[in-house]
């Protein structure tokens, strides 16, 4: 079963791309937008990498700022942090049977 925060960054992933989208139909027909602290709030909890795809499919808010770099610099840190979160859970996994096969040598 994946850990819980591997299905919490999926299903936040999924509603940011989703609002994203949404947003952008608004913004085309004149409805209520959703408003960019909410985007950037579901972005602080993991959704970075959600809002930046569907903000690159459809072109939606890549230019204006300063949301385009508070998203950019959300998606880096989350970039950042998974990376150190993987290793942590990977390199032990790797690392003890190399250990043992170095000690047998």
């Amino acid at each position: 079963m994946a850990p819980p925060l591997l299905l919490w960054l999926g299903l936040v992933n999924g509603l940011c791309f989703a609002l994203m989208l949404i947003d952008k139909y608004r913004a085309r027909s004149g409805g209520r937008r959703i408003s960019e602290i909410t985007l950037l709030g579901w972005a602080l909890l993991g959704g970075a990498m959600g809002a930046a795809a569907a903000a690159h499919l459809v072109r939606h808010k890549t230019r204006k700022q300063p949301f385009a770099a508070r998203l950019r610099f959300l998606l880096w840190a989350e970039i950042i942090l998974l990376t150190l979160w993987a290793a942590a859970h990977v390199v032990p996994h790797v690392a003890a049977p190399l250990a043992e096969m170095a000690e047998e040598a």
